[in-house]
C-alpha cells in the first residue's frame, strides 16, 4: 500500500513541514514550550486523531536526537517522580480514548493551550518559583501530561507547569525533558498500534516529514546556546493562543 501525494494539497503539505519543524525547534531546547503548536497546525488540515498518529513516529525520531545531544545533562530525582504518574497518565489516555470524541479533543487542547498562555504572559507562575521537586506535585502533573500527551502530544504545558518554576540550568532542563518524552512517546507506540493511529498510510506520511524533524532539531541544537529567543517566544505564544482559540470554538461547536 503506498500514499499518493498527488491528492494532497500544496496547503496541507505546507502546514505539515511548518508543524514538524516548530515542533523540533521545541524539542532541541530552543523554544521548549512550542512543543504543542504541532497537533493545533496539523488539526486545521486533518482530523485530530490523524494527526496525533502521523506525528507520533516523528515525534520519536526526534528523541533519538535529542538523546544523542542532551544524554550527559539530565536530572534523574525529578524523572523518577514525572514517568510513574506519566505511565498512569498514559493507561488512562488508552482506556477514554475510545469515549472522547474529536470535538472534545479540540477543546482539550485549545483550553489547555489557553491556560499555559495566560500562565506565561500573567504573573501566575511567581508564586510557585523555587518549589523543591515535590513527590505529590510531580505525579499530579507527571500524569497529566502523560494523558495529554496520549490524546493530543500536548504533554509539554503540564510537564513545564512542574518543572519551570525550578529553574534549572537551560540544558539540564531541555535534557530531561528529552528524557520524559522519549519514555512517553514510546510507551505510547502499543496503545497507538492497538488503536489503528499507526496505520500504513499514517506511516509513510510520517516517513516524509522525519527529514524536516531532523533538520529542525539539528538546528535548534546548533542554536540553543547562540541566540535570543525572547521575541521567537512572543511570536510563539501569540500564535498557539491564536490557535487555540480556533480549537476551543470548533470544539464548542461540535456541541451545539
Amino acid at each position: 500500500m503506498s500514499f499518493d501525494f498527488s491528492t494532497i494539497d500544496p496547503f496541507v503539505i505546507g502546514i505539515s513541514f511548518l508543524a514538524v519543524f516548530l515542533v523540533a525547534l521545541s524539542k532541541s531546547g530552543l523554544v521548549s514550550s512550542l512543543s504543542f503548536v504541532g497537533v493545533p497546525l496539523l488539526s486545521l488540515t486533518m482530523p485530530v486523531r490523524e494527526a496525533v498518529g502521523i506525528l507520533l513516529p516523528v515525534l520519536l525520531a526526534m528523541d533519538v536526537i535529542g538523546l544523542i545531544a542532551y544524554r550527559r545533562e539530565v536530572h534523574w530525582p525529578n524523572l523518577k517522580i514525572l514517568l510513574p504518574g506519566a505511565i498512569i497518565g498514559i493507561l488512562l489516555g488508552w482506556v477514554f480514548f475510545a469515549y472522547i470524541s474529536e470535538g472534545t479533543v479540540r477543546l482539550m487542547i485549545g483550553v489547555i493551550t489557553v491556560i499555559f498562555c495566560l500562565d506565561e504572559w500573567l504573573p501566575l507562575r511567581k508564586t510557585l518559583a523555587g518549589l523543591h521537586p515535590s513527590k505529590p506535585w510531580g505525579w499530579f502533573w507527571g500524569s497529566l501530561a502523560g494523558f495529554t500527551s496520549f490524546v493530543s502530544h500536548t504533554g509539554g504545558p503540564p510537564y513545564q507547569i512542574y518543572m519551570l518554576p525550578q529553574r534549572l540550568k537551560p540544558t539540564l532542563y531541555a535534557g530531561t525533558a528529552v528524557v520524559f518524552f522519549s519514555v512517553v512517546n514510546s510507551t505510547k507506540l502499543i496503545p497507538y498500534a492497538f488503536l489503528g493511529q499507526l496505520s500504513v498510510s499514517n506511516l509513510v506520511r510520517s516517513a516524509s516529514l522525519i527529514p524536516v524533524a531532523i533538520l529542525g532539531m539539528l538546528l535548534g541544537v546548533y542554536l540553543v546556546r547562540r541566540i535570543s529567543t525572547d521575541l521567537f517566544y512572543k511570536m510563539a505564544y501569540v500564535l498557539a493562543f491564536i490557535l487555540a482559540l480556533k480549537l476551543i470554538y470548533d470544539g464548542v461547536l461540535s456541541f451545539i
